[in-house]
Parts: structure tokens; C-alpha cells; sequence
């Protein structure tokens, strides 16, 4: 029984992780139809801002680098989305194959800029010392890194759904995925709201870059490791939809810890993406479905 707690735990961390990487693509993909293949270069950018930073501030300060990165990482990720727009993205809206091919050369371009930076192999980024060890709860051994994580996710999930449910940019957002046209017959500056709407997908895939440093080193390659993971979590939640991102991110957390357990890590795997196809075999629209109605 401690073993299968544990294993729910792990699941749960695994998919907090998989959530700050989701949330950004939920904007992204979900909302705006766009298949960015640089978001997992965008985490990238975040967790090198750590090691940037924890290098710039000394071994004096590594507590205040890594908060100080969460913000940094946020804004760095955010510029190169919104760069990324404005430059590219911005001619392609509707040309989704367009815009997959163009968004894989950037994610490659990236990475090899990264390589040209620092290096090809990967760097160590430490953890605040408030973040070693961990803790006991009925059995289970929970790494205060982990529960950070899942702390962070959680909060960056309430965020979101604050900006995208309460503010006038969220309801503008919607506006202009539900039916870009009307919303600018009604005065609604699309341009804006896309940009906008890029830099905030963006800045979160670098506070997912932050959290993954507690996890292990820092290389050019790491977005890739995350980035089908989150697809898959956009696409199981339903387009668009944040309660379905945050359920679907925990499900698959917890389907891969638990298949884990007693097999191998890419046999899990396996058993996650049969148990996802069969999932969208009987509910394709995803676990939450966009509400419209239609003319009757």
C-alpha cells in the first residue's frame, strides 16, 4: 500500500510538471491553433536563464538567483515568443503544416544556439538549499523540489484561469479564438490580443524550464523530452480548455508512475499513449469540450 501512495505521489509531481508545460501550450495550440514545435525551446530559454543567473550572482546567492530566475525566466521566454509572432508566426495563422515546419527549424536553430553558447554538454544547476531533503507524510517520501513543483503548477493554473476567466484580456482571448472576424467587426484589436496572448503561453514555458532545473541538468535538448508529453495533455484536456489540461496532466502523471511500477520506463510509455488512444477513440473531443451553440 506505501508503495502504490508513493507511486500516486510521483505521478502527481510528474504531472505538475506536465501542466506548466501544458498551460502555455493550452494558450498556444489549444487557443490560438498554433502547432508550435519551439515551445519546449522556450523551456530551454527558462531553465538556462537559472544557470545564467545563479553564475552572474555567485555561490553567495543561489537562493536569491533562482527566485529571481522565476520572473527573468518568464519574461525571456516571453519575448522570444512573442518575437517569434511577430516575425514568423504572424504570416502562417491558418497554414497549421506551414507553421509546424517553420517552428521545428526555429526549435532546431535554438538549439544549436544554445550549443554555440554553452556547450553541447549539460550543465548543473543547484537547488536553494531550502529545497534539500524531504519529507515523511504516512509513509510517503515527498522531496521538498517536488513539492515545490507542484506548488508552482498549481499556483501558475490559478493564475491562468484568473487571467483567461476574470480579466478583460482573457475574455478579449477568447473572443478572438471563438471567431476572430466577428471580434474585429466588434473592435477588438486581434493583433494585440495574438501577441499578448503568445507572450503569456511563452513566459510560462519558462517557469516550467525553471522548476525542471530542481530536476536534473540543464542541456540543449531539454524541451524536447517534455514537449509530446504536453501535446498529448492540450489534446486529452480538450483544445483550449484549463480544467481539462489540469486534469488530463495528472492522469498521465499518474498512468506512467503507476506503470512504472514493476516495469520499465519505456514500456510505461507504451502503456500511457494505448491508454490515451483509446481514450480519444471514445471521446475525441477531449475531457472537457468547448461549449458553442449553434444556428438552428
Amino acid at each position: 500500500m506505501d508503495q502504490l501512495l508513493q507511486q500516486l505521489f510521483t505521478g502527481t509531481s510528474i504531472g505538475s510538471i506536465l501542466l506548466l508545460i501544458a498551460l502555455g501550450l493550452t494558450f498556444t495550440f489549444g487557443q490560438m491553433g498554433v502547432i508550435n514545435m519551439a515551445h519546449g525551446e522556450f523551456i530551454m530559454a527558462g531553465a538556462y536563464t537559472t544557470y545564467v543567473l545563479q553564475n552572474a550572482l555567485g555561490d553567495s546567492a543561489i537562493t536569491m538567483a533562482f527566485l529571481l530566475s522565476l520572473p527573468v525566466a518568464f519574461c525571456v521566454a516571453g519575448l522570444m515568443g512573442l518575437l517569434l509572432e511577430v516575425v514568423l508566426i504572424r504570416h502562417l495563422y491558418g497554414r497549421p503544416l506551414d507553421t509546424l515546419l517553420v517552428t521545428w527549424g526555429v526549435a532546431l536553430m535554438l538549439q544549436q544556439l544554445a550549443r554555440d553558447i554553452f556547450g553541447a554538454p549539460n550543465v548543473d544547476v543547484r537547488s536553494p538549499s531550502w529545497l534539500g531533503g524531504s519529507i515523511e507524510v504516512l509513509g510517503i517520501t515527498m522531496p521538498w523540489t517536488r513539492l515545490f513543483i507542484i506548488g508552482l503548477a498549481l499556483a501558475a493554473a490559478v493564475g491562468a484561469w484568473v487571467v483567461v476567466g476574470r480579466m478583460k484580456q482573457g475574455r478579449r482571448m477568447r473572443a478572438v479564438m471563438q471567431n476572430r472576424q466577428l471580434a474585429a467587426a466588434s473592435g477588438i484589436g486581434t493583433t494585440g490580443v495574438d501577441r499578448r496572448t503568445f507572450f503569456l503561453g511563452s513566459g510560462l514555458a519558462g517557469l516550467a524550464g525553471v522548476a525542471i532545473t530542481l530536476l536534473g541538468s540543464v542541456g540543449p535538448t531539454l524541451g524536447t523530452n517534455y514537449i509530446i508529453d504536453a501535446f498529448l495533455v492540450v489534446v486529452v484536456g480538450g483544445l483550449g480548455q484549463l480544467r481539462g489540461a489540469v486534469i488530463a496532466a495528472f492522469a498521465l502523471g499518474t498512468i506512467n508512475a503507476i506503470a512504472e511500477w514493476g516495469t520499465e520506463a519505456s514500456l510505461a510509455k507504451v502503456i500511457a499513449f494505448v491508454c490515451i488512444v483509446a481514450f480519444l477513440q471514445w471521446r475525441p473531443q477531449g475531457i472537457v469540450a468547448q461549449q458553442s451553440r449553434g444556428l438552428a
